[in-house]
């Protein structure tokens, strides 16, 4: 009788246009664009790409042995890195572990990274629709999360489309080349079939958010020193050196730091004298010079007042907290003159500028800068990129 009736009651069959004739074969099908059937997007991932630092005390040693493994920053070794790794962090982690201990139990670009790279996939997912949803990643070199750490995340959550964004805006092959040089191992080793197409912003040391935000923080920290001084005040740009044996191959940091330090001031319109030096050197090797402690203490006593810039790092770690504030400064005679510029960490203006960049880099199809074929012929490794095409691009 059931079946009777809606055989017969073809009325109603057509006024709810059902896919399922009478007898329950389906008559058509289903569109796609229906959105409940409708397939979620993948998201592109944003990945920071950064030295990194031991989020706790206990994380110095691995931290430390994985730097002086890299063979592409401390080059010591090809065979043996590893093995000499081991007993070099083992000799130098209760010293470091004590610097960590003394700026709160750990380094803080592991969270500073974290909320910057939200903060630019939140921005983004407004400015660059076309590309959303992006989703935040991590890469640390030496400390957790380790780049196959976050490659196998990426795998995880789908994601079909990296961008490799490096936290140096100023190019160097010891460090941005590190980072790429392990992305690319890492690439072949979990992901052969190139599910992930990659492209990186391997340098950016003239970006407009870049300049603004440092320039905005010079000009607060100005605000500290005493008004008839304060355009007096030098201005002493520090970055982490460079082993003189990476420079003399070429490397583009120097210059690069060199133009960052040139914008910047051209932004505040060269109103204080300035000088760009160097920090963090170890080891008996010649370095890129001249260093950051002893011009700064030279310059003290008969300046007016003496303002640090951290113009190589995007947020604050153990090279400011420790090096700078207090081996430099607390320890410093003349520390009522000195003081260092806050770091770039949560400036609005940077963040903002970074999620520009990504989107204008998102938007343009450049797979890489043009310098990086040249950074890569130049650079001394034992296991390199060998042909940046065979990285960056579509390759499944």
């Amino acid at each position: 009788m059931m079946l009777t009736r809606l055989v017969n009651n073809t009325s109603t069959v057509s006024r709810y246009a059902s896919p399922w004739n009478a007898v329950g074969i389906m008559t058509r099908s289903f569109s796609l664009k229906h959105p409940c059937l409708r397939e979620e997007k993948a998201p592109t991932g944003i990945v920071f790409m950064n030295m990194g630092g031991p989020a706790t005390v206990p994380e110095t040693y691995s931290f430390l042995y994985e730097l002086f493994s890299d063979n592409d920053l401390i080059p010591i070794s090809k065979n043996y890195q590893r093995w000499i790794a081991k007993y070099i962090a083992k000799f130098r982690t209760p010293k470091i572990e004590k610097q960590y201990e003394s700026i709160g139990g750990g380094s803080p670009i592991k969270r500073w990274s974290e909320y910057q790279a939200a903060k630019v996939c939140e921005i983004l997912d407004k400015t660059s629709p076309q590309t959303a949803p992006h989703k935040p990643y991590v890469a640390f070199r030496y400390a957790n999360p380790l780049t196959d750490v976050a490659y196998k995340q990426l795998l995880d959550d789908g994601v079909k489309r990296a961008v490799a964004f490096t936290q140096y805006p100023q190019f160097s092959y010891s460090t941005t080349g590190s980072s790429l040089n392990e992305l690319w191992r890492t690439i072949k080793s979990l992901d052969p079939q190139r599910t992930i197409e990659w492209s990186t912003i391997d340098r950016w040391p003239t970006a407009q958010g870049l300049v603004d935000g440092f320039a905005e923080n010079i000009n607060k920290k100005l605000e500290e020193f005493p008004k008839e001084v304060r355009d007096k005040v030098i201005i002493l740009f520090s970055a982490h050196s460079l082993p003189m044996d990476v420079v003399n191959t070429g490397d583009a940091y120097p210059a690069e730091v060199a133009s960052t330090v040139n914008h910047v001031m051209e932004k505040l319109n060269f109103k204080n004298p300035y000088r760009l030096v160097w920090q963090s050197q170890v080891g008996p090797k010649p370095w890129l010079g001249g260093q950051t402690a002893p011009i700064t203490e030279f310059l003290a006593e008969g300046s007016d007042g003496i303002l640090l810039v951290p113009i190589a790092f995007t947020s604050d770690h153990i090279e400011t907290l420790f090096e700078i504030d207090l081996e430099l400064i607390d320890e410093s005679p003349h520390k009522n003159k000195i003081k260092r510029c806050d770091s770039l960490n949560g400036n609005e203006t940077f963040i903002k500028g970074m999620a520009d960049l990504v989107a204008a880099h998102l938007k343009n199809g450049n797979l890489h800068s043009k310098q990086l074929p040249l950074d890569f012929v130049l650079g001394k490794s034992s296991d390199p990129i060998s042909n940046v095409s065979e990285v960056f691009g579509k390759h499944n």
